[in-house]
């Protein structure tokens, strides 16, 4: 078996090589590279794959949801409650705002935002609550959403890792008032750089939303606002239309190779597989597993060929970059103990049946 990279995006580039090609050249020809006709299409595009009536498409996740915030009017003295378990820039677009960061543990089985822990942490001051759709799994919208309105909080959703998720076919990037998601190439809808983008329903918010991406202008060289440059390129938009024509077919191989390794890994040592519930369809983003001897099997897969990698080794709140927070090990216990077990295997659109069998056997072997 020829070794097996955690993940490969040439057997989707190589299926669309000639559409990718066609795009740069389109875009080379008219020589618009920035705010032209490909990001308004890419945007109209995603936003009725979204389900949402607008689109802003900006420069990276993170702009995304710190751009969301501040339409919001978030900014110090204000409280956002965040996850204690998701990539750190959801934790860095809360403090780009100034506004303290209200960790809460999440569910051991989901790795979501934990709903039942909620109630303690929201304040009068609390003005938003940040779930994040891990690893491609939604977190639990329906009942986020009604638990917010209740409280008359805002619901900003991190759609990060969840294109073409959804919950009882309603999707993810739909339930917040405000919904942010990364067009990193890794992600299943991936550019060929960094992108990002906002969706709502809310027509206000989608206009200030582009006044804010764009030097905080409507009108060229008059400035309405303090905004910041976070626009995506008229290239990746053409590349990220192209691509989510496949978006739907690649996010369903995903799911036969993920439940191709829940088959062959059910019942092996202490691994702990993820979880899959009625009305809730994961794109499997990532595929990840959960053992005591995690480190140990890490190496022995690698000495076998096959390269996984850890989402995530250190929980935010034990980051350096948040030291000044004070929080201590042993504060999310939860969180702490999935940073620790977590193991992320390959699994890519183009991957081979016969990859995730060799992977699962040499599990099985390890075990």
């Amino acid at each position: 078996m020829q070794p097996i990279p955690f993940l490969s995006l040439k057997p989707q580039h190589d299926l669309i090589r000639t559409e990718l090609d066609e795009c740069f050249r389109k875009v080379m020809d008219r020589s618009i590279f920035v705010l032209g006709g490909e990001v308004e299409a890419f945007e109209k595009e995603y936003a009725a794959y979204s389900g949402v009536n607008h689109c802003v498409a900006v420069a990276n996740g993170l702009d995304a949801l710190y751009i969301s915030l501040k339409i919001l009017g978030i900014g110090e003295d204000d409280e956002v409650i965040v996850p204690t378990l998701t990539c750190a820039p959801t934790w860095m677009a809360v403090s780009r705002t100034g506004a303290r960061l209200v960790p809460v543990e999440v569910d051991p089985s989901t790795y979501c935002i934990d709903e039942a822990r909620l109630g303690e942490a929201i304040t009068s001051r609390t003005k938003a609550i940040v779930p994040v759709n891990l690893y491609g799994r939604p977190a639990t919208l329906f009942s986020l959403v009604t638990l917010a309105q209740s409280k008359g909080i805002p619901i900003v959703e991190d759609n990060a890792q969840g294109h073409g998720a959804s919950i009882h076919c309603k999707s993810t990037g739909s339930f917040g008032l405000l919904n942010a998601t990364s067009f990193y190439p890794t992600k299943n809808l991936g550019a060929l750089g960094d992108g990002g983008a906002i969706t709502t329903d809310d027509f206000e918010f989608a206009k200030k939303a582009k006044i804010l991406r764009n030097y905080g202008t409507v009108q060229r060289f008059h400035h309405d606002v303090v905004g910041i440059n976070s626009r995506l390129d008229e290239l990746q938009a053409a590349f990220l239309k192209t691509k989510l024509k496949y978006l739907d077919a690649w996010n369903r191989e995903r799911r036969e190779h993920a439940l191709h390794y829940q088959q062959l890994l059910k019942g092996v040592g202490d691994l702990i597989l993820p979880l899959e519930t009625d009305g809730f369809s994961s794109n499997y983003h990532l595929f990840v597993i959960r053992t005591n001897r995690r480190d140990l099997l890490r190496q022995y897969l690698q000495t076998r060929g096959i390269e996984t990698d850890v989402h995530y080794p250190i929980p935010p709140h034990l980051q350096p970059a948040y030291q000044m927070l004070g929080f201590t090990k042993g504060q999310f216990p939860v969180s702490e103990k999935i940073c620790e077990t977590i193991l992320s295997l390959p699994l890519w659109p183009g991957m081979k049946e016969e990859q995730v069998s060799y992977i699962s056997q040499c599990i099985k072997t390890f075990f």
